[in-house]
């Protein structure tokens, strides 16, 4: 390899010495999923002493991080640590409301303890909703590093920007996109495929409301696909599969894509592997 190009690899590589690596919020995240969950726990915990030592640990993890960025930070790495912290209580609520949606909505969901060790679309919720917290928090980065690992490990690309209502339920899941602007309201069921996007990528859009609106109530099918700032699903409503949408639709709406499918027959079988159309 050219020595030149090895030199400016050297280079980088040493600006970002005191770098946390972004697997380490991944797996302290992971952590703090842990604690809140105990059927994701890889330990048992036998006092509450020993579960606030835990706690702590990963409050202290997490200032080390944020430290090694302090300077793009909005305050003290201290105190952003500690505002996470705090808002745990809530977003374990907020959990529990979505793992109870799944498990409500699903019929092959046996038990909340299933959709919590089991579901990629509660683990991409509970990802986001961590990563959501830090973004209120003006941490730059890191959310999206979360959502991004969220997104590997599950195929459901949620960014952290989003905002999401409670008893969020995805079903399945693959495929689902929700954009930074979008806005999601209460007990919204979406299935796989689900695209909430922007008429347009120009990145003079960037500081925009671009992603769709969701209304409280609302179930949308596979495949189905919202764009634009400027669109409301109201509430009540559904969105059949494969349906495309660039504009709102009132509440308690049916909207549904209508397919031709054409059933030939062929006389001769022979003539079968020879399809046209």
């Amino acid at each position: 390899m050219n020595s030149q190009f090895l030199e400016t690899l050297f280079q980088s590589h040493q600006k970002a010495l005191h770098q946390v690596p972004a697997s380490a919020m991944c797996k302290l995240i992971e952590g703090a999923l842990q604690l809140l969950f105990p059927p994701l726990a890889d330990e048992r915990f036998e006092t509450v002493q020993e579960l606030e030592a835990f706690a702590n640990g990963l409050q202290v993890n997490m200032m080390r991080i944020l430290t090694s960025m302090e300077r793009d930070l909005p305050m003290p790495a201290e105190e952003v640590a500690e505002r996470m912290m705090q808002k745990l209580p809530h977003i374990y609520e907020l959990l529990l409301l979505d793992a109870q949606a799944i498990a409500a909505g699903d019929p092959a969901a046996q038990s909340i303890e299933e959709v919590v060790r089991t579901y990629p679309g509660f683990k991409a919720v509970a990802m986001y909703r961590m990563a959501h917290a830090l973004y209120q928090l003006r941490v730059p980065l890191l959310p999206r590093v979360l959502t991004e690992y969220a997104h590997a490990r599950t195929g459901i690309d949620i960014h952290p920007g989003a905002q999401i209502g409670a008893r969020f339920c995805i079903d399945h899941g693959t495929g689902l996109v929700i954009g930074e602007t979008s806005i999601i309201g209460n007990h919204v069921k979406v299935y796989q495929g689900v695209t909430l996007g922007a008429l347009s990528v120009d990145k003079a859009m960037a500081n925009i409301k671009r992603h769709p609106t969701i209304e409280d109530n609302v179930v949308i099918y596979a495949g189905a696909t919202i764009l634009g700032g400027n669109t409301v699903i109201g509430a009540n409503s559904i969105i059949g599969g494969n349906v495309w949408l660039t504009e709102s639709v009132p509440p308690y709406s049916r909207v549904y894509h209508r397919s031709q499918i054409d059933v030939r027959r062929s006389a001769d079988p022979a003539g079968i592997i020879n399809f046209s159309i």
